[in-house]
């Protein structure tokens, strides 16, 4: 399967008036044709800033130090800003965290849906509005013809997320970022939005990077998940793994304070508060919040270490000469959880489920 985005070794910062925060350090990712890829990790771990990296949507304080972001080969660092207006919303589009503030409140919703579809593909007036109004029925906007051409503020939070949606899809984009798309919505929209989503990934072929800090939503829409802890992507592998196996102990702390019914006791807090990144923290940066912590993690940062062909993580507890530790009773008692729950979901349907020694059943 052919890589359309390769990110490499990308360090930016941010100019403040307290000094430079070293928002990225050394990221690497990358993402394969038709795959969802999930971003995890606490507010300030650098999600975002890595995203908008891509469509270069980056402040004006902010600075690419180091690093290559290879779409289709091409590094999109070095592309002009009139280049990159050629490929935003064409060929890699984005669906932001709030559809109250994504829409214009003064355009119609049919004229903001076939702006790009004009402006990219050269389509006429009539040509456009035909698309437009394809794109609502396809994101299940109720009556859409009716409703073109009614303004933002007619509508509910879902169905402005869906507007968005069908903003993001006017183009067919290779690449469309989801930046917690639906985090300002209730929990029963939020289901019919991801729902929408993976529908609408299986008939477009489209790659997706799925921004968040939910991991209930990570399993029902991910093929591979990433987790970012102080800039750093700290362990990456498929979504079985990073559920049924996961090795860093920061992911750890996630998946153990995530809420669910099955746990009665009280739920898990990571000790601690993430560093400052205007003087990132020798050695291991989740140290401090580690109790599995040595003396080590103090001195050097950890490489990824290869646990699989698919699954890294970035900790000395998977060094050959480190003292062997369990996961947390915690965990386990998770991954229990997680097996009965998640194999209800269709999400079984396309990915290995791992048993209780981690032996695969499936095809990952």
């Amino acid at each position: 399967m052919n890589n359309v985005l390769e990110v490499k070794n990308l360090n930016i910062t941010f100019d403040t008036y307290a000094g430079k925060v070293k928002a990225i350090r050394g990221v690497s990712f990358n993402l394969k044709k038709g795959e969802t890829l999930a971003i995890v990790g606490e507010s300030g771990s650098g999600k975002s800033v890595t995203t908008r990296s891509i469509m270069r949507l980056l402040s004006q304080n902010a600075n690419v130090e180091q690093g290559e972001i290879l779409f289709n080969g091409s590094d999109l660092i070095k592309k002009t800003e009139k280049e990159m207006q050629g490929i935003r919303g064409k060929d890699i589009a984005m669906i932001f965290q709030d559809p109250m503030t994504s829409l214009n409140p003064t355009m119609t919703i049919g004229k903001q849906v076939s702006e790009p579809i004009r402006l990219h593909q050269k389509l006429n007036k009539d040509e456009a509005s035909k698309r437009a109004l394809e794109l609502l029925n396809l994101v299940g906007l109720p009556h859409a013809e009716k409703r073109m051409k009614q303004y933002p503020h007619q509508f509910s939070g879902g169905q402005r997320q869906r507007i968005v949606i069908a903003i993001a899809l006017a183009c067919n984009p290779e690449i469309l970022i989801a930046d917690e798309p639906t985090t300002a919505l209730d929990v029963t929209i939020q289901a019919q939005i991801l729902d929408l989503m993976k529908e609408l990934q299986k008939k477009i072929s489209t790659s997706i990077i799925f921004i968040t800090h939910d991991l209930g939503v990570v399993a029902n829409v991910a093929d591979r998940v990433a987790v970012m802890y102080a800039g750093k992507i700290v362990e990456v592998g498929t979504v079985d793994e990073i559920f049924y196996n996961p090795q860093h102990p920061y992911t750890w702390g996630l998946i153990s304070s995530m809420p669910t019914l099955e746990i009665k006791e009280t739920l898990y807090a990571i000790p601690g508060t993430p560093p400052d990144l205007l003087d990132p923290p020798v050695g291991d940066a989740f140290a401090p919040r580690n109790e599995f912590a040595m003396k080590i993690d103090t001195e050097l940062e950890p490489p990824l270490f290869k646990v699989s062909e698919t699954h890294y993580a970035a900790t000395w507890l998977l060094h050959p000469n480190a003292p062997a530790v369990e996961p947390p009773a915690e965990i386990k008692a998770r991954q229990e959880i997680y097996k009965q729950k998640f194999s209800k979901h269709q999400h079984n349907e396309d990915s290995a489920v791992f048993d209780a020694n981690h032996e695969v059943k499936g095809g990952v």
